[in-house]
């Protein structure tokens, strides 16, 4: 029943994942953690991975198909992204779980409110003319992502996709380009938790199994929807995970 119950929630957080960009791991780490199916961050961490691994997959098919995907930006991502990676799922072993819970749920803060508003963030600052970004700038982006996306298990898209959108990008080509960035990133957190024993693979296989199927649905909905919408359904589910993290890591 249990793993009926996984593979189910993994349907729901496909569908969610894909449509926003942002793996699915920002509602598996907190199921997990707070169900007590896992004991600490780190293994919630190394088990959700394989769900934002299997998001990155199947969405990334899909925006593909649909020629939604901004190859250049991702492939100038994924160096960045990648070392952010192997830095984060190093470090995930040497901080203190109820730091890292705490830490999760505070950096969620800035980019939720800010697409609460149904804004940009790149509507904050001053507009750069249209002018190209410097390779840092994607550097940067993808090392920031990589890392947080390794550190916590979420797949790095809470922070990419705010990003992107700042950088220039429409909502979903950012939420298309953070996806398959995902592929090769999770692929490596994937592996370096499960060296690490960090994974529980009973649970990450069911969870896997529904987010691929619902990780097809998610584009449909994207391509269909308002980009303010789009923005305040991402906002809603940052604001979800970042109170339920807080609460956790102040032992609430």
């Amino acid at each position: 029943m249990l793993y009926f119950l996984l593979a189910l929630a993994g349907l729901g957080i496909g569908v969610l994942g894909s449509l926003l960009g942002i793996g699915g791991g920002i509602f598996v780490v907190p199921l997990l953690l707070l169900s007590g199916l896992v004991a600490t961050p780190q293994e919630a961490a190394g088990t959700s991975i394989v769900g934002v691994l299997a998001t990155g997959i199947s969405a990334s098919v899909a925006y593909l198909l649909r020629g939604k995907t901004p190859w250049r930006v991702s492939l100038s991502l994924m160096p960045g992204a990648l070392a952010g990676s192997f830095l984060g799922a190093h470090f995930a072993g040497r901080v203190a779980s109820a730091a890292l819970t705490l830490a999760f749920g505070l950096f969620l803060l800035y980019p939720a409110g800010v697409l609460l508003l149904g804004r940009e963030p790149k509507e904050l600052v001053r507009a750069r003319g249209g002018r190209a970004r410097p390779v840092w700038a994607w550097a940067l982006v993808g090392l920031a992502a990589g890392a947080a996306g390794s550190l916590f298990g979420i797949g790095g898209g809470v922070i990419m996709v705010p990003a992107l959108v700042w950088l220039g990008l429409p909502m979903l080509e950012a939420v298309a380009g953070s996806l398959l960035v995902m592929v090769p990133t999770a692929a490596l957190t994937t592996a370096l938790h499960a060296l690490a024993g960090r994974t529980h693979w009973d649970l990450a296989l069911p969870l896997a199994g529904g987010i691929l199927v619902g990780a097809q649905l998610g584009p449909l909905l994207a391509v269909r929807l308002p980009q303010r919408t789009l923005r305040r359904l991402f906002a809603l589910v940052l604001l979800y995970s970042a109170a339920n993290m807080i609460r956790k890591g102040l032992g609430a």
